[in-house]
């Protein structure tokens, strides 16, 4: 494993250097091997576990890649690692959401495009409060994820994103057995959504941080009781 971690350390330096730019091709396995002196057998664990968390693209017949390193694509690896969360793990993805979602809102609001905010009063307006709550709660997934993505920050924008899924499950609960609870996430959103509309970053952030704080306290109170 040591000698498998060494080349994988020594493809990451050979891209963070620039010998290797985003989308180029890597030299070929044997030329690869020795001008890094590794083992081609080592040198081929470090290539599979790099195309494992998409740093890397292997393409048969033609090459070995470094891909865009975009942060939307490294940061793909990690829902599968949110795909694994525990039930009992749920509030404290909800305590990230606090810290990333309002920055995130507060950010869309200055730079989310005419466009995008139109398109962001088209999710809300998609459902009212007598639709079905699994409906309902995927339309709330796609107006926070549009939010973040119109941040103009694609990291910020991954992290919310991945950090939301685990938490559908409780917002579905909460629409099935809180009273009014639609009607409250309605508002809310809608307030958050006139605020991106006026480009008031502060007003943003506190109805978002307003926003995700409800659905944490209605757990937390929920858990205990």
């Amino acid at each position: 494993m040591a000698l498998t971690d060494e080349a994988i350390g020594k493809i990451k330096d050979m891209i963070i250097s620039g010998r290797v730019r985003p989308g180029e091709k890597l030299p070929r396995e044997a030329d690869l091997a020795a001008e890094l002196g590794l083992s081609r057998n080592s040198l081929r664990e470090a290539v599979k576990a790099l195309t494992l968390i998409n740093v890397l693209d292997v393409r048969q017949g033609d090459g070995t890649y470094a891909t865009s390193l975009a942060p939307s694509l490294l940061l793909e690896t990690l829902s599968f690692v949110v795909d694994f969360h525990r039930d009992d793990t749920v509030l404290e993805f909800l305590e990230v959401r606090r810290i990333l979602e309002p920055a995130a809102t507060g950010m869309a609001a200055l730079r989310m495009s005419p466009a995008g905010k139109a398109e962001l009063g088209e999710i809300l307006d998609a459902v009212t409060v007598e639709s079905p709550v699994e409906d309902f709660v995927a339309t709330d997934l796609e107006f926070h994820r549009k939010i973040a993505v119109g941040s103009g920050n694609s990291v910020l924008a991954s992290l919310v994103d991945n950090m939301s899924l685990p938490t559908a499950r409780a917002r579905i609960w909460r629409g099935m057995t809180e009273p009014r609870a639609l009607e409250r996430t309605l508002a809310e959103h809608r307030a958050i959504h006139q605020a991106i509309m006026i480009g008031d970053a502060d007003l943003a952030r506190s109805w978002a941080t307003v926003h995700i704080g409800g659905i944490e306290s209605w757990l937390r109170t929920t858990l205990t009781d």
